[in-house]
């Protein structure tokens, strides 16, 4: 399955018309005319967004800017959009004013709608817009109107005891009810012709200034410091994952990581067997896993590295990270360096392949664990424009902890690039050569005066399952590279010394 988010074209129309139908039960009346799509595309391109999975529309989002000094906002639906003239559209408005919003139902589960909403948020953030305003339907009104006010039934969505539809959303997307509106949607018997004026603030506006930056500077990421634990079965800890992928999700955070090995306690049943044995019956659940853990990404709208997993691979056992992208895109790396122990009990093969893997928020390099003791590994991928790395890891003792904190330092000052490690932490006593774990994640970060003093962005309380939240500045980084105080990267001597791959290996 492949999602992009985009701006929606005249080509589309037909695609955007399927879904449409499916959206609104081939209601003639809710189908957009081809003219009006032309027109808008026409007058507002950015505005229009849509989201197709394997090509195919699957949701789209509408939207022209107003100028509220202009337009008088408590209009109904007709007023502000001309009946299909969009006049009051204007490029140097102040507000971002949705028009029409809509997901095939077959695509539901996976959360289009807010993608939607986000996208609306990033453009009025990139526009330097004051705000995003719409016209909400409230469709389950009908049913208590005979008991409650308009008022009074919105209070009770906002308090959660009653769910709407369309509004619970909003709610949830962080609108809020700006006012009652009056006849807005005459035809709507649902709302009974009522719907709500929402807002959404851009808390980054700035009157006097306007901004035409393309590039997500900010990046928000999510460390899941994951308490190793029995499962009654593989439902129990799929349960376990989204509960910490949906938390991290609802932060707005564009990576999610699960630590090193973080699903060993499916091994419990095998305890009986071999390490080894019991490792290659952990390996025949990694596909199943991995899928699973994708549709989290592309349901929850979030990048996840899946910690690490065995890999069985012609006849070899790998230890290998998977990088599932919430675009439905699907990367892997395979540990390079193997520990003894890892060796000794697991036989596992060490990978061959180092390479950065371009994400819809930066440049990010995997490496897992013991990797990132090896500052060779860390130089490559800043050489191939790593923006942040992240280091699966899993120890037992509190020395192994420190050699892979200490070194994951270094290798963010080093190479002028963020770092981000977590483990796992807790016991598992029923599971051979896994039942101690110790840790303490966090994010690292270069040593320079935009960064802070000791290099430590942010870090979870060592042994305790919790998550860690941190943003990072890519913009900060560029920065660094060309203004700091010292330029590792650029002051290398290349006469002197290189670190280079070799590319014969198989």
């Amino acid at each position: 399955m492949e999602i992009e988010i985009r701006n929606l074209l005249i080509s589309d129309y037909a695609s955007m018309i399927k879904a449409m139908k499916a959206a609104y039960n081939n209601d003639p009346y809710e189908v957009w005319d081809l003219t009006d799509i032309k027109k808008l595309i026409k007058l507002f391109p950015e505005g229009q967004i849509c989201v197709t999975i394997n090509n195919e529309i699957a949701a789209v989002s509408l939207s022209i800017i107003i100028d509220t000094q202009e337009t008088e906002i408590t209009s109904n639906y007709a007023k502000i959009t001309d009946n299909g003239k969009f006049l009051k559209h204007n490029s140097e408005g102040d507000v971002l004013y949705g028009i029409e919003i809509f997901v095939n139902p077959e695509y539901r589960k996976l959360r289009l709608g807010r993608r939607l909403y986000d996208s609306r948020k990033e453009l009025c953030e990139k526009l330097n817009l004051k705000s995003i305003m719409a016209g909400g339907r409230i469709p389950n009104y009908h049913n208590y109107a005979n008991e409650l006010t308009p008022r009074q039934y919105i209070d009770k969505v906002k308090q959660k005891e009653i769910y709407d539809p369309t509004l619970s959303f909003q709610l949830s997307n962080d609108f809020y009810v700006k006012k009652i509106l009056k006849k807005y949607l005459p035809e709507d018997a649902e709302s009974l012709e009522y719907a709500t004026l929402l807002e959404w603030n851009n808390i980054y506006y700035e009157p006097e200034a306007r901004s035409n930056s393309v590039t997500k500077s900010k990046i928000r990421i999510g460390l899941v410091q994951w308490k190793m634990r029995l499962f009654t079965d593989l439902q129990d800890f799929y349960d376990q994952v989204e509960f910490f992928v949906q938390a991290v999700s609802d932060y707005g955070a564009d990576f999610a990581m699960f630590p090193e090995f973080f699903n060993t306690p499916l091994m419990s049943p095998y305890n009986d067997l071999l390490e080894v044995e019991a490792m290659h019956k952990l390996a025949e659940l990694t596909d199943e896993i991995v899928t699973k853990i994708h549709q989290f990404a592309i349901s929850y709208n979030i990048n996840i590295i899946a910690g690490s997993m065995p890999e069985l691979k012609d006849g070899n056992l790998y230890n290998t990270s998977y990088l599932c992208h919430r675009n439905g895109k699907l990367d892997a790396y395979s540990k390079i360096h193997i520990t003894p122990n890892e060796m000794k009990y697991y036989g596992l093969k060490g990978g061959n392949e180092i390479k950065v893997f371009d994400t819809d928020a930066g440049k990010i390099g995997l490496l897992i664990c013991y990797d990132v003791e090896f500052p060779e590994l860390g130089r490559i991928l800043a050489d191939q424009g790593m923006q942040i790395l992240f280091v699966p890891f899993m120890t037992d003792t509190q020395n192994g902890y420190t050699r892979v904190r200490a070194c994951a330092q270094a290798r963010a000052i080093e190479n002028e690039c963020y770092v981000a490690i977590a483990g796992s932490v807790g016991n598992l006593p029923r599971v051979s050569n896994m039942d101690i774990q110790y840790s303490q994640s966090a994010v690292f970060t270069p040593s320079d005066f935009a960064f802070p003093t000791n290099g430590i962005k942010a870090e979870a309380t060592p042994n305790t399952e919790t998550v860690l939240i941190a943003d990072v500045d890519l913009y900060a980084l560029k920065d660094l590279h060309e203004y700091g105080t010292v330029k590792i990267l650029k002051d290398r001597r290349h006469d002197l010394y290189k670190v280079k791959v070799n590319k014969n290996v198989n």
